[in-house]
């Protein structure tokens, strides 16, 4: 087990999962406004296996897909972090930033600081030489926060495996920001 990253930034504090992020996380899993962009919400169950995915990945990694947690109330709110997707993908090996988070924190800032955060740590820590994100043509709210970070689109859209084909959701938008970008 590596030593996990714990991150802090005005508002949140980026950490390793509990078991009580959890029934939040389900719950924000079957929200459909939160999974919009996903090709279903998800039960439980299958919630609980992906938190506990990303909290086994963060174990073994020391960084991951962090519980994000507003500082003032010390309450979770979702994930922001970095993650190494399938090899299925027409980009990888990679690194990419992502985040989840609660309909009621979307629209002020928590995915944007977030991620500049976890940025950092990929350009600093990790020494990664660029970072990838992606997700459905259609979500503007998503491709907003990787712009206000200087992501840019690399226009090359690619149909993600794991969306059924026909499904409007099928067609991604890749962005990516390299180090020297992050830098400058």
């Amino acid at each position: 087990m590596k030593n996990v990253i714990h991150l802090e930034t005005d508002r949140l504090i980026l950490r390793q999962w509990n078991e009580k992020d959890w029934p939040i996380f389900a719950e924000m899993n079957s929200d459909p406004a939160v999974m919009a962009y996903f090709p279903s919400t998800l039960s439980e169950s299958k919630s609980n296996e992906v938190a506990d995915r990303i909290t086994q990945l963060i174990s073994r990694r020391g960084w991951g897909l962090w519980a994000a947690e507003e500082k003032s109330k010390r309450k979770f709110i979702g994930f922001v972090g970095l993650h190494k997707p399938k090899p299925e993908l027409p980009f990888s090996p990679c690194v990419e930033i992502g985040w989840r988070l609660a309909r009621k924190y979307w629209g002020k800032g928590f995915a944007t600081e977030g991620a500049r955060a976890a940025l950092k740590v990929a350009f600093e820590h990790l020494e990664l030489s660029e970072v990838f994100s992606f997700t459905s043509v259609g979500n503007l709210k998503s491709r907003a926060v990787m712009e206000r970070i200087n992501m840019l689109n690399t226009h090359h859209n690619f149909e993600h495996p794991d969306v059924p084909i026909g499904n409007p959701l099928r067609e991604h938008v890749l962005y990516k920001l390299t180090k020297k970008q992050w830098v400058e």
